[in-house]
């Protein structure tokens, strides 16, 4: 079934991602991604070595801390429904 993808179909679904989350968000989009796959892999390894199971993979990078989130600045918030003055 996916033997039968090109190239144009997955830029078709690049673009459908972009218009879906925003350009301005998929870089936090990724960034959440790898954190999920990286705690994943954390925890997988965990239960094989609670199971007595050898690790698998030893690369040095996995070890690397987490990137601090960037300090993105926030959109002002609308007004409560209830703060809302109404003349």
């Amino acid at each position: 079934m996916l033997q039968n993808l090109t190239g144009w179909h997955a830029l078709l679904i690049l673009a459908v991602i972009v218009l879906i989350f925003g350009a301005a968000k998929l870089p936090a989009l990724a960034r959440s991604f790898g954190q999920s796959v990286r705690i994943l892999k954390d925890e997988s390894r965990a239960a094989a070595s609670d199971t007595g199971e050898p690790e698998t993979s030893s690369r040095a990078d996995d070890a690397r801390p987490l990137a601090a989130p960037s300090a993105a600045p926030a959109a002002p918030a609308a007004p409560a429904a209830a703060e809302r003055v109404t003349s």
